[in-house]
Order: C-alpha cells, then structure tokens, then sequence
C-alpha cells in the first residue's frame, strides 16, 4: 500500500494565488468611465478561463459568448446579436451544472440590462458611449470634482497654503473635508493595483493643519453684478453657493433657522470628530468674500418668520438649501416613552453645547450608520455606565465606515447584530425600561447587494436599558416651501438635475433637501452646482480659477510602500472627553504619502484628452 502524503501548495499554485490578488487590486482600481461592454468581456474571459471544461454550456456556451461580444466590439454586430448573446445566456444559465457557468451568463444579462444604452451605442456608430469627465480616478469619484494630484503635489512640496487655495477653487470647507469626509476619491485609486489606494483625506489634512483655512486669503472677487441672490440654509451646500456666487460678484443673503451657522456640520458631528473652531475656520473664510447673515430666521408664514414669496420678490434668485434637521420614528409601541430620544435632537443638544445627562445609564442606540456611532461615542463620553447598539443587519452590513465601528467598539460599545425593534417597554412613569428585539438570520440578496434580515423563530430579546437613541435616518421639514407652491415628492424638493425647479422661476435647490440625508461633500458639491447654475441664469459666464502652479512630476520608480494611517489617541483617554482624537501627519509621513501618488493628471488617459480639465 502506497503511503499518503501531506499537501502543500506547489510553486505554481502559490503563483495563482498571487495572481488573483493581482486581479483583485486591478477590479478595486478600475476607474469611471471604462468601457462597460469590453470590461464584461474581460471578465467572461476569466470565467471561462475557470470552467473545468467537462458541460457543453461552459466550454462551447461561455467560448460563444466571448465571440458574440466581440463582434459589438469590432463592429461587426446588428441588432440581432443583442438577441442571440440574451438567448445563448439564459440557455447557459438553464443547463450549466455549476455555478461558475450559471454566474457568468447571469452576469453577461445584468450586464446588458444595465449596459443596454452602450450596446446599442457600439452597434449603431461603432465605438464606445463613454460620458465620463474627468479620467483622473480620484477626481471622477470625489463630487466636488477637486483637483487631488493637484493638492497632493503641493503638501509633498510643503506648500500647505497653496494646497488650500487650490482645494477651494472646488470645495470651500477643506478643513471639515479634511477631518470627516468619507473619501470616495480613494476608493478607485490607482494605487491599489501596487498596494492601497493614497490617504488622501490625511494629506488634505496635513495642509489644513499647517495652513489654517481663516489665514489664507481667498480669491479677488469679480466685478459687482448688482444681482442679490437669497439663500436658504447657512448649512456646507448653502455656504458653498454664498461663496462661490460672491466671488462672481453677486452679493448673496444667507437665512439661518439656528443661532450659527454650519448646519449639521455643527449640530450633527460631535466635536471629538470635528473641534467647533475648526468649523469655524472655513466659516471665517466664506464669510471673508462679503455673505450677508441672518441667523434665527425662519422661511414661513408663522409670526416672525419670512414669507417664501417675500424672497422671490425682492431677489433676483433663491436658493434652497435646508439640511436634515427632522428626527424619523420607529414605528413600534412605546416609542414615545420618556428617554427615548432621537439622534437629531442628541446631537443637535451637545452641537449647542447642552449635554444630555447620560451620567451611570444604560443607553441602547438603534441603527447601523455613521450617526448612530456618532451617537453611541458620544453616550460614552456623557458617562453613560453601559451603551449597546441594536442593528437588524451583520456588522458586515453597517453603513457606517469601519474606522467608526471599532473605534465605538474599542472605546466599550457593545454590538448586538440582527437584532430588530420590536417594542419598547416602560414603567408605570412612563420611563423606558428596556428595549424588546426580534431576533432575526441573514436571508436573501436584495437588489442592491445586502442580504436581508428575516424573523428568527426564537423568543423576543430583552435588552435592559434607561434611554434609547433613535438613529435610523433623518428627514426635512419641507411644509413652509410645499404651501408656498414649491413641488415636493417622497419628502423631497422636486428639483431638475441643474437644480432648478420645474415649477418656480430663478428658484434652485439641493442638497439633503434634493436628495436626501448624504455626505457633507455631495451638499458641498450640489451648492457649487448651484452657483455656477444661478449665475448662467442670471445671464452671466464667471469661471472659478486658481493661479497656483502645481510641481512637476518626478520621475522616480514607484515602490510598493504601506500607506500612512493617521494615529488616533489611545481608547481609554479619549472616551470620557469630546477633546479631538485623530492626529494629523508628521512632515515624513506626509512626504513620504505624497510619493505614493501615481499623478494621473499628467500620465493615462487623462494625457490623452488634455491633462487638467479642471475650470468651472
């Protein structure tokens, strides 16, 4: 009898292994604006490449399909073809006998589902349909279309004034960018087929950091047009518009509810994250070019508020730019027990420096995104004894950013995952005494990728607690504006894509208000829209420019080199104060990230359709 051996990977597995993680890098990086039709035929191609070749739908069906897609792309296709490649497909997908068939040709069908326009567009003129802008990966992706390599170039060089000044031709809150942004830039950076992606929030940083945005000088403003443009909302989109339309020369009024300005960058990210004079430094800077300010002023027609139709009589244009500032219910009993709070009324509290006293409680906070970290952190800075967070989903499925979870995780929180609010129990007081969950397994895909939660056939989960956080969304108060005449639809301002409204002439709006509750930097970029937007309506053609000139490119090899984390301090000194905890770059670590950037500005496509393409 032959003895058994061990297995253990040979050189030429070892090879694969690498080989895929290769490809991994390549897919991560994979930029806006690639052809979507030639991008399917690669990744058939790998799928063919796995089959084991024993069923005639893999070998011979996924090899037909490979054909039949580059036909389209050497046009030689019709119409017909569309046809045969949905037919050849779905018989693929009834006869396969393993899923490496079967999800190949499903995903040639989503693909053309998707990609329908772009099929028809390579049959009918023989080349792509790509639309995208901008080719530079980073600045596709960031929504205020900021010049990235530009400003990485310049902290490299130490040129940390100069950084801000370009950063702001594009997006005049670099420093709330700088420290709480999500960075979507990174996420198709090509850095990530060497290693990872640049750290590009920390470089933005870095120059933040060193070049305050209150000292340095924004642009000269261009002549006075005598137009006076209303804004509504002194939150990151309406600022954005302020600034931008003052540098064109038109003076614009900004209409605050609250007693100051910033919006939820204020009332809705907790100091620890965002120190308030921070904040105020990029404030300091707008307000610099001439806004005018009106802060506890409310849009309506209640005693002491402005009339909505006041402003479209005396300005030549309005801009609507309220946030999220509406708290969302449950939906279960007991949800109005005394200590149920919401995550817009806790962190709009501690925003006006009123702290809630969560001294020795038990809190639970409902809900899986960055607000409800947010509110779980900030609980145990209060004092609160013991904080748990109730999500119905897997901690895989949280939307909020992973350096959030662990970092609510390290500073004590505990997370119960598929736990879903069934009701709330309170005492004969009518104080909350627990929170009453339902159980629930992971279950099918839903059509964006997540896998659903559905009821576990267990008992209901008691979770003992003294006051529970609501933080599952928030909405906006949009009654004032719908009986004045402006169209709202789901809970949203009913605005065209350049943010006009349909209905309403030299009205505009955006924003949380447009799309609801996002990211600070898409309510940055939707006031910039705006801006530019307004002044052509308003019969003008200004353009935003920066004359700062931007390094040379250096030649040297790139090296796979680690990216630079920024520090954070220590869990057991941050968590009993709202003091600032992330650390900046040192000057060596900052050079040293700045080197790791590919400059795709200037090499890639980008130089084949002209390099910087930047003007507004």
């Amino acid at each position: 009898m032959s003895r058994l051996k061990i297995e253990t990977p040979d050189q030429a597995q070892l090879t694969v292994e690498r080989l895929y993680k290769d490809l991994e890098r390549h897919i991560i990086a994979s930029p806006p604006g690639l052809c979507p039709v030639d991008l399917q035929l690669s990744f058939l191609k790998v799928c063919h490449a796995q089959t084991c070749g024993k069923c005639t739908p893999c070998r011979v069906g996924l090899g037909q399909l490979q054909k039949l897609l580059e036909s389209i792309l050497e046009g030689k296709a019709t119409m017909k073809t569309l046809q045969l490649i949905k037919d050849t497909a779905n018989n693929i997908m009834d006869s396969a006998d393993c899923a490496i068939g079967y999800e190949a040709a499903h995903m040639v069908l989503a693909g053309m589902e998707g990609f329908e326009d772009d099929y028809i567009h390579h049959i009918k003129t023989g080349k792509c349909n790509s639309r995208i802008a901008h080719s530079i990966p980073c600045v596709a992706l960031c929504p205020a279309q900021v010049d990235i390599p530009g400003y990485i170039a310049l902290v490299g060089a130490g040129r940390y004034a100069d950084a801000v000044k370009l950063i702001r031709k594009d997006n005049p809150f670099p420093t709330a960018c700088a420290l709480i942004c999500e960075h979507p830039c990174e996420a198709r950076c090509r850095r990530n087929m060497i290693d990872a992606a640049v750290n590009i929030r920390g470089l933005k940083r870095m120059a933040v950091d060193n070049a305050p945005a209150n000292t340095v000088p924004v642009p000269e403003k261009a002549e006075a047009t005598g137009k006076r443009i209303a804004i509504i909302g002194g939150g990151p989109s309406g600022l954005a518009a302020a600034y931008y339309l003052e540098l064109m020369g038109h003076h614009t009024v900004v209409f605050e509810a609250k007693s100051k300005l910033g919006g939820m960058l204020r009332y809705g990210i907790p100091s620890y994250r965002f120190p308030r004079e921070r904040l105020d430094q990029d404030i300091e800077a707008i307000l610099s070019t001439g806004v005018e300010v009106h802060l506890n002023t409310k849009i309506g027609s209640g005693e002491g508020e402005v009339p909505f139709e006041k402003l479209r009589e005396e300005y030549d244009a309005v801009y609507i730019a309220i946030g999220a500032h509406e708290d969302k219910k449950v939906g279960i009993a007991g949800e109005d027990s005394h200590g149920v709070i919401s995550a817009v009324e806790m962190l709009g509290s501690i925003g006006e420096d009123k702290m809630p006293d969560f001294k020795d409680k038990t809190v639970v906070v409902i809900g899986g995104g960055n607000v409800a970290m947010d509110c779980t952190r900030s609980a145990i800075r209060l004092g609160a004894k013991k904080v748990t967070i109730a999500y119905r989903r897997r901690k895989n499925d949280m939307t909020a950013l992973p350096e959030e979870i662990e970092g609510a995780v390290a500073e004590g929180a505990e997370l119960y995952e598929l736990k879903a609010p069934h009701k709330i129990e309170a005492d004969e007081n009518g104080n909350v005494v627990a929170l009453w969950a339902e159980p629930q397994i992971i279950g099918p895909i839903d059509a964006w990728g997540r896998a659903r939660p559905i009821r576990a056939d267990l008992p209901l989960d008691r979770i003992p607690c003294d006051v529970i956080v609501v933080a599952i969304g928030q909405g906006v108060e949009l009654r004032p504006f719908e009986e004045a005449g402006v169209k709202v639809k789901r809970g949203s301002i009913a605005a065209m894509e350049t943010g006009e409204l349909a209905n309403a002439n030299g009205v505009f709006a955006g924003g949380d208000c447009v799309t609801g509750p996002a990211t600070v930097i898409r309510a940055i970029a939707a006031g910039k829209v705006a801006a530019a937007n307004i002044d052509e309506y308003l019969g003008f053609e200004h353009e935003i420019s920066c004359d700062v000139e931007i390094p040379p490119v250096e030649l040297a090899d790139k090296e796979p080199c680690g990216r630079i984390q920024l520090k954070e301090k220590e869990a057991g000194l941050r968590k009993d104060n709202f003091e600032e905890f992330e650390c900046g770059m040192t000057v060596q670590e900052a050079c040293q990230e700045a080197g790791r950037c590919l400059r795709c500005d200037k090499f890639g496509l980008s130089a084949l359709k002209g390099g910087r393409t930047f003007k507004w």
